[in-house]
């Protein structure tokens, strides 16, 4: 299973890098492996953790060298294509798991939403309903780490092979 991780790579609190970097070792004790846009600040503190746990990591980078990369990320994915690489960093997730995050980490959420990915929300953007009265009944918040990835994998399996 590949679950996507995203946020900020400028992240605003030390908090955050902290549930950044236990998501991906909570994910990696588990035999999943994890996505990212591959760059600093969180998508580098989940790759740390993972990679501490002995775990797979994917950066899904924006420019067009694999030097981009963060030091944790193992396949480095060259797209060339900016922030439009943002739904294929969510795409490739069966789930995706949301930590604190700017406007990028907003997009992506917007895109999972958009293409029924489920999305769980660690002090991440406090989306509550749309301007047009969708449900956002796939944003689920997450209390720590361990609840984040219990989720993430609850809405995955639950996605089947769609």
């Amino acid at each position: 299973m590949i679950i996507s991780v995203i946020g900020s790579s400028q992240p605003k609190s030390e908090e955050h890098i902290r549930l950044a970097e236990e998501v991906g070792r909570e994910l990696a004790s588990r035999g999943i492996t994890l996505v990212c846009g591959g760059m600093t600040g969180l998508m580098e503190a989940a790759c740390r953790g993972a990679k501490s746990a002995g775990g797979i990591t994917i950066g899904v980078l924006p420019g067009r060298s694999p030097r981009e990369a963060n030091a944790y990320v193992d396949i480095p994915i060259i797209t060339g294509m900016g922030y439009t690489r943002n739904v294929i960093v969510v795409s490739t997730g069966r789930a995706v798991i949301a930590i604190g995050g700017a406007y990028g980490t907003l997009s992506e959420i917007g895109f999972a939403l958009g293409y029924d990915i489920p999305v769980v929300g660690l002090k991440t953007w406090p989306l509550t309903e749309t301007g047009e009265g969708l449900p956002l009944d796939r944003l689920v918040l997450a209390l720590d780490p361990v609840d984040a990835v219990n989720k993430a994998i609850e809405a995955a399996e639950r996605r089947g092979d769609d």
